[in-house]
């Protein structure tokens, strides 16, 4: 599935790297330690962390993730988005908790629902 795909599906604001929203998204990834994503972050994974600051964006790009999604509605520093976007790394925020995205995420990628007419239904 494409990044743009989720972000509609997820209603996530894309803060940088929209040229890029075409990527295929493979798997998601949950994590707020740098150290964990760095070790089990794989290539294609679209990364969901709380962490805002300008190593997630250099971190992302060393593991090849298609992009990452800031959860819980923290605020990203215009310098962390103008990277992002300088190195063509999609970058996404959403108010929602992780928990709740990782959850939308996994069944979008695993086909078990669906948004219709905005609502989430069985698919």
């Amino acid at each position: 599935m494409k990044i743009r795909e989720i972000a509609t599906n997820l209603n996530l604001q894309v803060l940088a790297g929209e040229e890029a929203l075409d990527r295929e998204v493979s798997s998601g990834y949950c994590s707020d330690l740098i150290s964990d994503f760095m070790a089990n972050g794989k290539p294609g994974c679209l990364w969901l962390t709380l962490q805002t600051h300008m190593n997630v964006v250099a971190v992302a790009l060393l593991a090849e993730a298609a992009g990452v999604v800031f959860t819980g509605g923290r605020e990203v520093a215009p310098e962390v988005c103008r990277k992002a976007e300088d190195e063509g790394l999609p970058l996404l925020a959403t108010s929602t908790r992780t928990f709740e995205v990782a959850g939308q995420l996994y069944q979008l990628l695993h086909g078990k629902c669906e948004v219709r007419n905005g609502r989430w239904e069985q698919g």
